[in-house]
């Protein structure tokens, strides 16, 4: 029981590690109306282990935080992945839809942030378009590059961590 502890407490702070490093490293993209951020690709982890449910929000709260966001990013970008990180988890069971909630939490929740955050004067639908956009490239096609790959070492990398 303890172990299972650990494991996902190691996994989930190694997912929020390496969610922040991509978003500091590719920061020039990572941000904006017009955005793909990369980090964003690791929102399919959930369909391997719960422990990214935590560690994604967790790396979204910190890499908004050090990418100079304003509190409201900070915390509604950071809902908004966690809202997604919890539904993907939730489609485990369907590879190719875990992509999906990423896509709509985002599409649906930045394009408010920038408007009555930042101010961006763009439609908000027109944002909703730009944003989505944005996430079908690092999400979608990122993302599940990455689900394919990894999923070849599902019992070697993730192994079951549930507390």
């Amino acid at each position: 029981m303890k172990d299972k502890k650990v494991l996902f407490l190691v996994q989930g702070a190694a997912i929020a590690a390496i969610y922040v490093v991509l978003t500091m490293v590719f920061a020039p993209f990572s941000f904006g109306e017009i955005q793909i951020r990369v980090s964003e690709a690791l929102t399919v982890l959930p369909y391997f282990t719960p422990a990214a449910i935590p560690g994604l929000f967790i790396g979204c709260l910190i890499g908004n935080t050090l990418g100079g966001a304003i509190p409201v990013d900070i915390v509604f970008g950071s809902l908004a992945t966690l809202i997604a990180a919890v539904c993907t988890y939730l489609l485990r069971s369907h590879r190719y839809l875990a992509p999906v909630p990423p896509i709509v939490a985002n599409a649906l929740i930045v394009p408010f942030v920038l408007r009555y955050g930042y101010g961006v004067p763009l439609p908000i639908p027109f944002m909703m378009l730009t944003v989505g956009i944005g996430e079908v490239a690092s999400c979608g096609v990122m993302g599940m590059i990455v689900l394919l790959a990894l999923e070849r070492y599902r019992g070697v990398i993730f192994k079951q961590a549930a507390v």
